[in-house]
């Protein structure tokens, strides 16, 4: 089996995860997939194979050399994004796309450059999209595809040496929740690489520090035709927070290395309302002045409209992986030059988000995030042009034999 119907193969799955449920995984259909996953890389050759019962599946390439190298890991995950359908994918190859205008379906939804830019680079590509009904999948499937393949090629190529190389698959990343149950003592790596990027180049080993907020106003409701001096109205107070924070620090304002204060979610009434935010910065001492100005704003509010009125609280999320990466640059010296020997100029950028790489830097395995190769993840108009998942493919197997390499 090729890279493509691999990718078409795994896209049949439908692996959409669920925020709010309450089970690991959060949908018993990622396991569906988990369980195929399993059976192939058996059938593959791989060995010390284990998936639990919370869908996370490791498996192992042995070494076919004697020398005494690190062992190396690569990482993907197996749920969709809760924000589109997964269900009932229909994938279409656009071959040696034109660079025009592509027909989604026969409702005439379109996708095109005017509109998505990045197509451009793509021109003369085999280019795989939607029917515009759902998403792709190459969010994270792409990056299954090429680690998989990856492991077939070093198998069908022993002449290439390499030591012992890790895999794991696990579910709700699009959750937040794709590393909290990550076993990186039994998943036994000196270092990996989430293969969970975009556009063909990426290598990312810097993401937001990030916290939650969440802001619980009590109000005081009385008749508004005798409200003057006794209401307290929960909406205005909530208003009032959301406006207190600084205007031009929010996402639609923001690139780079630019943090923010982001309002996800409002609800109430006079008597009560809460407001739901996130929190990112990528600088730690930036990311910690903007917890205590969330804090502060709390505190003010209260003293305009009595103790007790509005109750702010922060939780932390994950914090920058540079932290931990960087005492260790030989993590990104090899996958630099595993990119430059598959002929991709690498493209090194801070992820203005995060992956399961930065909560599992922090766990202990360090691991910066690789290319997958798709674009637009997420919606209807996501597409994955073949070249892209391809050269992630070849990027794996470098790395492998680079670190191969080595010597401890």
């Amino acid at each position: 089996m090729d890279i493509v119907s691999r990718f078409l193969k795994y896209v049949s799955f439908d692996t959409q995860s669920a925020e709010d449920a309450e089970t690991v995984p959060s949908t018993a259909k990622q396991l569906d997939f988990a369980r195929y996953l399993r059976d192939e890389l058996e059938d593959i050759g791989l060995k010390e194979i284990y998936l639990d019962d919370m869908g996370y599946l490791y498996a192992t390439l042995p070494a076919n050399t004697q020398r005494e190298c690190p062992v190396v890991g690569f990482i993907s995950h197996m749920d969709t994004s809760p924000d589109c359908s997964g269900a009932n994918i229909k994938p279409r190859i656009v071959e040696k796309y034109d660079g025009g205008d592509i027909i989604l379906n026969d409702e005439g939804m379109k996708t095109g450059p005017d509109k998505f830019p990045e197509l451009k680079a793509h021109i003369g590509e085999d280019i795989i999209v939607t029917d515009g009904h759902t998403l792709l999948g190459a969010d994270d499937k792409a990056g299954i595809a090429a680690i998989v393949q990856a492991m077939v090629y070093l198998k069908e190529h022993p002449e290439i040496e390499h030591g012992r190389i890790r895999v794991a698959f696990n579910p709700d990343e699009e959750i937040g929740m794709g590393a909290h149950h990550f076993d990186v003592e039994r998943f036994g790596c000196d270092w990996a690489y989430t293969m969970d990027g975009g556009d063909v180049g990426e290598l990312e080993y810097e993401n937001f520090n990030a916290a939650s907020g969440k802001v619980e106003i009590t109000g005081v409701s009385v008749h508004p035709g005798y409200a003057k001096g006794k209401m307290v109205n929960a909406i205005r107070v909530a208003a009032d927070f959301v406006e207190a924070l600084p205007k031009d620090e929010v996402p639609e304002k923001t690139e780079g290395y630019e943090g923010f204060f982001h309002s996800t979610g409002i609800e109430g009434n006079v008597e009560r309302a809460t407001v739901s935010y996130i929190i990112r910065d990528h600088d730690r001492d930036r990311f910690e002045q903007r917890k205590r100005l969330f804090l502060k704003t709390a505190d003010e509010l209260n003293a305009v409209y009595g103790e007790g009125t509005v109750k702010a609280t922060v939780k932390d999320q994950y914090y920058n992986m540079r932290e931990q990466i960087d005492p260790l640059p030989h993590v990104i010296d090899v996958a630099v030059k595993a990119m430059a020997d598959a002929g991709v100029s690498p493209r090194i950028q801070a992820i203005r988000g995060g992956t399961d790489g930065a909560q599992l830097s922090f766990k202990g395995l360090p691991c910066p995030n690789i290319f997958a190769g798709g674009l637009n993840f997420h919606g209807p108009h996501e597409f994955l042009p073949i070249p892209n998942m391809e050269k992630a493919m070849q990027v794996v197997v470098n790395i492998c034999k680079i670190v191969g390499e080595f010597n401890s």
